[in-house]
């Protein structure tokens, strides 16, 4: 999205200059693998290339889903996964008139903010009842969905797309909801998430399920043979996360975990703390740990927005401890929460040292206060700050890497 916004130029997304990767001795060749021979340890190229390997990792990413409906292989219809769908949006950009996005997760709203940034009109279709329902808690959507509809953004909930309606020369021109609406637009973009791009390897003999299975070491059921990043599916994940999470960190992580093991360090992958990020236009958002989007038996949550309504933070525990963090509008330090949630902290004894976490002036009017108002209301326990907010209170706290619970 950068990109196209003219934040970044696309060499600035490269992770390494181009000279790189001959300087390492690492040989880039561009190919379509079309085959694996894991008897043989051998790959066939769709250029009549075969290339053999001693250990194998395969990192095939992800795949768009799709709608699955009539009219989505028209002209003007596309996801944004993929450098080439970077390309189309952009050269289809002078021409279009309106865009119509399908999808209520974070692709989507880059997406609104990529056309909004070019005056392109933009009507965003979600199917459930609010924005982000997999994320964000209601509370969290009541902040959010007004903040996107002030950009000038046409946002409907409930709303599936049914049909794409075409011109007589192939191109996009309306799309039908299930409500018996059309929504007239020349451009499609499908964001409802993505799939592991595993379909052409089904018979190869890789044990697969919605991805292909790996052991705490990245390992496949084949021998010499890895997977990493958007394609693998962890058979045993850990505590708070999923089998397959496609984002960028972890994968990172598995490349490195995967390196150590070719080089002889055989090393299990720990991911550690779920964490993610994003940008709703001018609302940053951060979660940390296992957070649920609707309160239950199971986890319990204290919830404070500020009076603007652009601000606000969710704190998850149970009886054992604190277990994760979603914020909007406002940055609070990673390392201090994801010990906090490492260490099983009381929740009482996270609010006592909140300041800890967070990055804003020292003299400004202080969150923890009001959220500790919020936990008085909730349980009629007065609570006050015992930490201050200098950096050697916070150099303290994280230098004690093997502190105890309080």
């Amino acid at each position: 999205m950068y990109v196209y916004m003219g934040h970044m130029r696309f060499k600035d997304t490269k992770p390494y200059e181009d000279g790189f990767w001959e300087k390492n001795n690492i040989r880039l060749v561009q190919d379509l693998i079309t085959d694996i021979a894991f008897e043989q340890k051998t790959l066939f190229g769709q250029s009549g290339t075969e290339y053999t390997y001693d250990q194998l990792v395969i990192a095939t990413g992800s795949s768009p889903q799709t709608l699955d409906v009539e009219g989505e292989n028209l002209e003007g219809v596309t996801g944004f996964h993929s450098l080439q769908d970077l390309s189309f949006i952009e050269a289809s950009s002078k021409s279009h008139t309106k865009a119509v996005i399908v999808g209520g997760g974070l692709i989507g709203i880059e997406l609104a903010e990529m056309f909004h940034s070019r005056n392109i009109p933009v009507t965003h279709l979600v199917r459930e009842n609010r924005y982000a329902a997999s994320s964000l808690s209601t509370e969290e959507s009541a902040i959010l969905n007004p903040h996107i509809k002030d950009h000038g953004i046409d946002l409907r909930f409930q709303s599936e797309v049914i049909k794409i309606n075409g011109t007589e020369d192939g191109k996009v021109k309306s799309v039908t909801t299930q409500k018996g609406e059309e929504i007239n637009s020349d451009l499609v973009c499908i964001a409802i998430g993505v799939k592991p791009n595993v379909r052409w390897l089904f018979d190869s003999g890789l044990e697969i399920n919605a991805g292909i299975l790996v052991d705490e070491y990245l390992q496949t059921n084949i021998p010499d043979v890895f997977a990493i990043g958007d394609c693998a599916e962890l058979r045993h994940p850990g505590p708070g996360r999923k089998s397959i999470e496609p984002v960028w960190y972890t994968g990172r992580m598995m490349g490195e975990t995967v390196a150590k093991t070719i080089c002889l360090q055989k090393t299990k992958y720990d991911p550690g703390i779920w964490f993610n990020s994003a940008k709703f236009f001018a609302i940053e958002y951060q979660c940390y740990g296992e957070v649920l989007p609707e309160h239950s038996a199971k986890q319990k949550a204290i919830f404070w927005q500020d009076s603007k309504q652009e601000k606000s933070i969710r704190i998850c525990y149970t009886d054992s401890g604190v277990t994760g963090f979603s914020v909007l509008g406002i940055r609070l330090r990673q390392r201090v929460c994801e010990k906090w949630i490492q260490l099983h902290y009381p929740v009482e004894k996270v609010l006592e040292d909140l300041e800890l976490a967070f990055f804003n002036p020292e003299f400004s009017v202080s969150y923890g206060d009001k959220i500790r108002a919020v936990y008085q209301s909730m349980t009629g326990v007065h609570l006050q700050t015992k930490r201050n907010r200098g950096y050697n209170s916070i150099y303290r706290f994280l230098k004690h890497e093997n502190a105890q619970t309080p």
